[in-house]
């Protein structure tokens, strides 16, 4: 697709002339005073924007924030992919907030088809300057541009909703029936290990991580969905894989048309959906599972490399021979044993997508009885996809992230929206994955590790995501937040999962060492920012453990309990996020960086309540002056911290609130 302006040195020369001055609308008297810059301000939130998901036939009318009687016009500048050519729409001011210190400026952007992107040129007399998502320049900026994609649909219920993942082996053992046993069977030479529930996950064996086994299963999560959904409050879950597989991680799948017998059946698995799509045990809920499809196992039956007790084929692989009907499934260099991989992983061959209408993407996803629309449809009727590895997906061994990987994100989401139009297709990327959402074809959303888990990490730990030193300053911090939603089209900012850690990562409660208020610092911002707040179990109550096996240690029932301060915390700010649309799909301004003091303040806020979020990053207790004038708090009104209940008044444009170290406060007027 056409990038976002263009060049900028091409978007000067190609500009149209500007609508005429005078007393055309859009135009007011204003002093002889500089721009204010403090005071602009827009986003794509719901004050900012009056259809953050528009159709073809409808129109979009945004607004601009300006300091009171600042400047003399605003107009919109938007590119059209249509006509591939510049346009200008006039603002008129319409109002000033409640302080008297803002003036608003509206416009509107004709409906049509065509993805359109759109900054702001301000002016004052002879001054002009310009704001787009990245902020303000004072000339015309190359990126960060607001996005318009009609058509472009992300499911309110991620938007809405609060996220659980599950790393099933490991969350509770609900029919010890089906545990693996010791040496029940082995897998290129690892024989399996059954551990206690509660005892290390470090194997017994060197090098056969893989084949350790604690218990937990589907029944067990169903058995769980009370604490999930009401003592907690989620009401989405997010399944590692449940396919089989001879390993615990399920990574390497040897049939997708079967439940892993470790975990349960196909009627244990709609019976485990039918009660999270239920009001049973709290809200409706909704179900993500895990999709491996840039490679299969080596033991699946279209590869044939290795064999173990529970899998039986009745077919040649095409490891076994070059006249497998699944030969060009795979791709070899060298047959039989040099071959494209997950990386250098010799269990995870690499699936060939090949050209569209190829088997393999007939049986992934294109089919009407593939894997990805067998599970959307009855009697499972799952409610979207994890796509591992996403960006893998390819053609002839290729590593993904072209033009390839993109046609067939394209068709997977066809097929996906033919089966339900609601349903999410949410991307495994560890960078910046706007090459799969600026064109609202690909995905919802991705798993935000780039504009949330590592800068979060960073900030609060002092090491990046993986556990390596990487520290930031506050102003780093926000930099970095700013950045990375300015990459994506505003409903896909608000379904990122923003995750404090995953499966792949080292605990958060790990990194951030021997500060356990780290953890409730860190879920204070987690369910306050924008994104789909998500919980990796375990992280409620600052589970530990390093990578790669002590991130997927068994959970804790003794925690699970509002006894426990971290999970009455999660509970209370899982309930606030219910509670206040502001937080979910309202605009995100930045209110203070102080470098020196470890502090940090931004404000969320709709039509309908103003928040703002404070938090301490230093061991010592400390006053802080926030400036709620930004979010157009009048002096003498109310605030609330909904965390403690301590009421508040606006004096000369501020709140003074004292937290102690490592701590927060959510002021809501």
């Amino acid at each position: 697709m056409l990038a976002p302006l263009l060049l900028a040195g091409l978007l000067t020369a190609c500009a149209p002339t500007a609508p005429a001055g005078g007393g055309a609308p859009g135009h007011a008297a204003a002093g002889a005073n500089a721009i204010n810059t403090s005071g602009l301000f827009s986003d794509q939130g719901t004050m900012f924007d009056s259809n953050q998901q528009p159709s073809a036939t409808q129109p979009v009318t945004v607004t601009l924030r300006t300091g009171h009687d600042n400047v003399t016009a605003v107009d919109i500048k938007y590119y059209d992919t249509a006509d591939e050519a510049f346009h200008y729409v006039p603002m008129t001011k319409s109002g000033t907030d409640p302080t008297g210190k803002f003036d608003y400026w509206r416009g509107t952007i004709p409906a049509s088809a065509s993805e359109k992107y759109y900054r702001f040129r301000v002016t004052n007399g002879s001054q002009t300057v310009w704001y787009n998502a990245a902020g303000v320049s004072a000339t015309q900026p190359a990126i960060g541009d607001f996005y318009i994609i009609p058509g472009y649909h992300t499911p309110n219920w991620m938007t809405n909703g609060v996220m659980y993942e599950i790393f099933v082996d490991r969350f509770y053992d609900g029919n010890p029936s089906n545990d693996v046993t010791n040496g029940q069977y082995t897998f290129h030479g690892c024989a399996t290990e059954q551990h206690a529930w509660g005892t290390s996950t470090r194997p017994t064996a060197r090098g056969c991580g893989a084949e350790v086994f604690f218990g937990g299963d589907l029944a067990g999560i169903d058995q769980k969905l009370d604490y999930i959904k009401h003592t907690l409050g989620a009401n989405i879950l997010y399944l590692t894989p449940i396919f089989a597989s001879p390993s615990n991680h399920k990574y390497d799948t040897t049939n997708y048309d079967k439940v892993d017998p470790a975990f349960g059946s196909a009627r244990t698995l709609e019976k485990l959906i039918h009660a999270v799509h239920s009001d049973r045990n709290g809200p409706k809920g909704y179900i993500i599972l895990d999709g491996v499809f840039n490679h299969t196992g080596a033991a699946n039956c279209w590869f044939g490399r290795y064999t173990y007790e529970h899998l039986s084929c009745n077919v040649v692989g095409a490891y076994r021979s070059k006249s497998s009907p699944y030969y060009s499934w795979y791709t070899f260099q060298k047959w039989p044993k040099k071959y494209s991989m997950f990386f250098t992983v010799r269990e995870m061959p690499k699936l060939n997508y090949g050209a569209p209408g190829s088997p393999v993407r007939e049986q992934i996803y294109a089919g009407p009885h593939s894997v990805v629309q067998t599970y959307l449809k009855a009697p499972f009727a799952i409610d979207g996809w994890r796509l591992d590895s996403a960006q893998m997906l390819d053609a002839n061994g290729g590593p993904g992230s072209d033009a390839t990987n993109h046609q067939i994100m394209r068709e997977l989401r066809s097929a996906v929206l033919s089966v339900n139009p609601h349903a999410e297709i949410l991307g495994e990327y560890w960078g910046n994955a706007s090459p799969w959402l600026d064109d609202g074809k690909q995905w919802d959303g991705a798993m935000n590790y780039d504009g949330f888990t590592n800068p979060v990490s960073e900030w609060l730990c002092g090491v990046n995501e993986g556990g390596k030193p990487a520290a930031l300053d506050v102003t780093q911090f926000d930099a970095w937040l700013h950045r990375t939603r300015a990459d994506l089209p505003v409903n896909a900012q608000e379904t990122m999962t923003n995750e404090l850690g995953t499966h792949d990562t080292p605990r958060f409660a790990t990194r951030c060492g021997a500060v356990p208020a780290k953890s409730e610092l860190g879920m204070i911002f987690q369910f306050t920012y924008v994104g789909t707040p998500t919980i990796y179990y375990g992280d409620e109550y600052g589970m530990k453990g390093p990578a790669p096996f002590g991130n997927r240690r068994t959970f804790d029932w003794s925690k699970a309990t509002l006894k426990d301060p971290p999970v009455a915390l999660a509970h209370r700010l899982i309930a606030i996020r219910h509670r206040y649309a502001a937080l979910r799909t309202g605009s995100f301004i930045t209110l203070l960086t102080k470098d020196a003091r470890d502090v940090y303040a931004f404000g969320r806020f709709d039509r309908t309540h103003r928040i703002a979020v404070v938090l301490n990053n230093s061991s010592k207790p400390q006053t802080i002056a926030v400036p709620v004038w930004q979010l157009s708090d009048a002096n003498g009104s109310k605030v609330t911290d909904l965390l403690t209940g301590n009421d508040y008044r606006v004096a000369s444009g501020t709140v003074r609130v004292t937290l102690r170290g490592y701590h927060g406060a959510i002021l809501e007027q």
